[in-house]
């Protein structure tokens, strides 16, 4: 259970609180009137993992498109605090006084519907009436109410018509399968869109009840766009070694033997899909390494490579050849050398950063 509001809301009840002689009820969840939604209290005591967040906010659409296979679509929430990723470290990103808007564009393959994390950089530039008013790098990030998507918060200049272009940089990671060829080449997707104080201020904020503890809010619902999940476990080929998890991070593990024709990798081909618990959102832009031993001697040892392909989605994979040769005495090691390099909101900012290494062990079918 959670309470649901909206800032112009609050702020009714606040103007009419204040008359009275009031603090209003901005002030008795964390809120000032001057900042409104500009730093919402965060949970006390977060726990080191996923944990629901004291605060949320709901999202509205501006529009959807098409550029080349990608399907492009352009939301909105109030301008938020995020953490971005160096490495080991985080740091927080707050709102600043100008801003006005928090826009989010999420990217997906026409095609298959499939998800697509860039890691070669995301733009989005405002303009009005042809003038350039904003332009700010879109991070990667995740949300668990957004999903995977890409946004920053913006400056605007007053109520009105505007024009985002949405500039995607050509994806530089492997792509497999009928993705070998795609994505390539950098493109740029317009949706126009009107800004509104009331309109945006009409999005709803949840307080949840259980803010702090381990968990995760559901995924808000967008006619016709992916939240960024990784496929269920049923729709891999191959076998299911198991789930290992570490700092948070659900790491599931398959053994794909049977060749495929579309498939330009050798099959031993080992796959890693990282994801978050509770909402399976997709965890990119790490490094993994392997090791897989017998009788406790390393047999082989294999970085990774981070691949997108039309069937098993953002993935880390690896071809292993002689791996039907070995008896089925094996053991796996992850090891976590670089942790998802990826924003993140409320509620994810204190996992996936030390990824302790894990193993479990591999049978081949």
């Amino acid at each position: 259970m959670s309470s649901s509001f909206t800032r112009r809301g609050l702020l009714a009840s606040v103007t009419s609180l204040a008359l009275a002689g009031s603090t209003g009820c901005l002030q008795q969840i964390g809120f000032e009137r001057r900042s409104a939604w500009r730093d919402p209290p965060l949970a006390s005591d977060r726990p080191d993992g996923v944990y629901i967040p004291a605060i949320t906010e709901g999202m509205g659409m501006y529009g959807q498109t098409t550029a080349g296979r990608y399907g492009v679509a352009l939301m909105y929430s109030y301008p938020h605090r995020f953490w971005t990723l160096a490495g080991q470290e985080n740091q927080k990103t707050p709102v600043e006084p100008d801003d006005d808007i928090h826009l989010m564009a999420a990217l997906w393959d026409k095609k298959s519907n499939q998800p697509l994390p860039i890691d070669s950089g995301v733009t989005i530039s405002v303009r009005r009436d042809g003038e350039l008013i904003t332009q700010e790098v879109a991070y990667p990030m995740i949300s668990q109410q957004m999903g995977l998507h890409y946004g920053s918060n913006y400056s605007l200049n007053g109520e009105g018509e505007y024009t985002a272009q949405i500039s995607i940089g050509g994806m530089s990671f492997y792509r497999s399968g009928s993705f070998a060829d795609a994505f390539e080449s950098a493109t740029t997707a317009i949706i126009p869109f009107t800004f509104t104080i009331d309109k945006l201020y009409d999005i709803s904020i949840e307080e949840p009840k259980d803010g702090g503890t381990p968990g995760a809010i559901d995924p808000v619902s967008m006619s016709g766009v992916p939240i960024g999940q990784a496929p269920s476990i049923d729709a891999f080929p191959g076998h299911h070694a198991g789930t290992v998890v570490t700092d948070d991070a659900h790491l599931e593990v398959f053994v794909m033997t049977q060749e495929r024709s579309e498939r330009d990798t050798e099959t031993p081909y080992l796959i890693v899909s990282a994801r978050t618990p509770y909402n399976n959102i997709i965890l990119p832009m790490m490094q993994l390494e392997t090791t897989i031993s017998q009788n406790e001697a390393s047999i082989t040892t294999k970085t990774l490579t981070r691949t997108l392909d039309p069937d098993l989605g953002y993935h880390y994979g690896a071809s292993i050849p002689n791996l039907t040769q070995l008896s089925d005495e094996l053991m796996l090691e992850i090891k976590t050398t670089i942790p998802p390099q990826i924003a993140r909101h409320d509620g994810y900012e204190t996992a996936f950063m030390n990824m302790d290494p894990v193993s479990l062990p591999l049978q081949i079918k």
